[in-house]
């Protein structure tokens, strides 16, 4: 008897469980994390590459070393394309795929551009300025491969939930229907 009690309450546990996990609560929980954990660093990074309206030294120093050395770091000098449009496409990603993300705007759309990007950045990080890519799950912090698939994983559940109930994708749908 005692062991039934048991299982008829785990059951009933895990149903309640099935009903947090729908895909609406995990979007707006996915939502929510990103704009607690991602939405600073990704803002933050995005205005380090603005001057006025153009493109700072930095943007390029950021996203093609090479090509900022190359230039000795005088944008006027480097050649629009296409480094300037790489810089620009890179520029505006990091600010309009977080802003998607945050409305829930295109939100499965705007993960996946996300996770290419995080990719992308990965990669820089660790060709251009050195950072050490590390090994999975080795207990060392200044290594970027856990963090980084953390953040994908975080965006994995945003493509394959969506926005959630209080997105303006769902606002949407809603209106077409």
């Amino acid at each position: 008897m005692m062991m039934h009690n048991i299982i008829g309450g785990y059951a009933r546990l895990e149903s309640k469980m099935d009903a947090l996990g729908r895909r609406d609560v995990i979007g707006i929980v996915g939502r929510g994390l990103f704009v607690l954990l991602l939405l600073p660093y990704y803002l933050n990074s995005a205005m380090t590459k603005i001057d006025g309206v153009g493109l700072s030294a930095g943007a390029f120093a950021q996203i093609l070393p090479p090509i900022a050395e190359q230039y000795l770091y005088d944008t006027s000098a480097i050649p629009f394309f296409p480094w300037h449009l790489i810089v620009w496409a890179g520029t505006l990603g990091e600010f309009v795929l977080p802003i998607l993300i945050v409305v829930g705007l295109f939100t499965r759309l705007a993960a996946l551009g996300m996770i290419g990007f995080v990719v992308v950045q990965t990669v820089v990080d660790v060709v251009f300025h050195g950072a050490a890519l590390g090994g999975l799950a080795n207990g060392l912090p200044t290594e970027l491969i856990d963090h980084r698939l953390l953040w994908i994983s975080l965006l994995v559940a945003l493509v394959l939930a969506g926005g959630g109930r209080l997105s303006v994708d769902r606002f949407l749908s809603r209106r077409r229907a």
